[in-house]
Formats: C-alpha cells, structure tokens, sequence
C-alpha cells in the first residue's frame, strides 16, 4: 500500500462526496430506515462502483450519461412518490408485521432498496469518474485507488446515516417525509432535465 497516494486519493474523494447527491439521499434514507442496514446497502453500492471505475479506467466518462440521467432521475421520482404515500400508520404496521415475520427479511429489504439507490445515482458521478481518471493515471498501484475511494465513500456514507439517524429524534416525522420527497424530487428532476437538455 502506497500511504502518501492513498492518503492524497482519500482526501479528493472524500471532500468531492460530501456535498454529493448521493450524500443527501443516504442521509435521508436513514431518517426513515434503520441505519445500519442501510449503510450495508449504500457501501455495498460503492464497493461495486469502485470496482467498475478501476476496472474502466478512463473509459467510463465515454458511457451513455445521456440515458443514465434519465434512469436516475425516474428512479428519484419514484423514490419521492413512495415516500409520499408512506403513511405513518401504514409504517407501523409493516414494522409491526417485519418483527412477526423476520428481521432479516426486513433488514435485506432495507439493504436491497439502499443498494440500488445508490448504485443507480452513482453511475457517471464525479466521484466514480474521478476513481476511474485516478486509475487510469496511478495504473500500477489499482489496489491503494481502489481502497482509498471506497473508504473515503464509506466515510461519507458513515457520516450521513449517523446524522440522518440523529436528526428523525430532532424533528418531526411528518417534516422529514416533506423534505424527503422535496430533495428527491429535486434531484429526480435535475436529471431528467439534464436528460432533456443533451
């Protein structure tokens, strides 16, 4: 392991995901789900995406950004209708329902949900195009890029399920879910108007 790249690579990843969408939507997504199962979920997504910008190279800004902002955008869309029509009542009794049934169903579909997501958002950011410039410049050393994007992600990721996770006991339920579903229909329609643009 190459510790001055490593700690260069952390420190560009890191401060380029903290502003980041996919930041914002880990954040809420733990205002509303369990935090631990979600960063599973949001890691996982990231871990995956590394791998597919170290393994591309370069080669990943040339992808159809075009068709994967129309993607995000619809599933952000998604994401904001569903939270909409979560009722709390409805909440409790899935949560009711989950625990007379399995917790691990639950916590797999929480997992499941976070995964895709993210692994969706993330698909021709910055941060996965910067991992991917990154590899193809330090070509011989793919394991320190490697290892140092995903941990600077998971910090991230780490930081975002601790505050969400801390803010839904601070404020109301019912101003989170707006809030939810204002920023991921924002996000939803950044895409699809920047689908339409190009």
């Amino acid at each position: 392991m190459e510790w001055k790249l490593f700690a260069s690579i952390f420190s560009v990843i890191f401060i380029a995901e903290l502003p980041d969408k996919t930041a914002f939507a880990t954040l809420l997504m733990a205002t509303r789900g369990r935090p631990f199962a979600i960063f599973v979920g949001v890691a996982g997504a990231f871990v995956v995406q590394s791998a597919i910008a170290i393994a591309f190279g370069g080669l990943l800004g040339l992808l159809p950004e075009h068709w994967v902002h129309l993607a995000a955008g619809i599933l952000f869309i998604a994401f904001a209708i569903h939270t909409w029509r979560a009722h709390e009542e409805e909440e409790t009794t899935i949560e009711n329902e989950s625990a007379a049934l399995s917790e691990r169903t639950q916590f797999l579909k929480t997992v499941s949900k976070s995964f895709v997501v993210i692994f969706i958002a993330e698909w021709g950011d910055l941060t996965q195009i910067a991992t991917a410039s990154l590899a193809a410049k330090f070509h011989e050393s793919l394991w320190t890029v490697f290892t140092a994007a995903t941990l600077a992600l998971w910090s991230v990721t780490a930081i975002a399920v601790l505050i969400g996770h801390k803010v839904k006991h601070l404020i109301n339920t019912e101003i989170l879910k707006k809030l939810s579903v204002l920023v991921f229909t924002i996000v939803g329609l950044y895409f699809i108007y920047t689908w339409a643009k190009t």
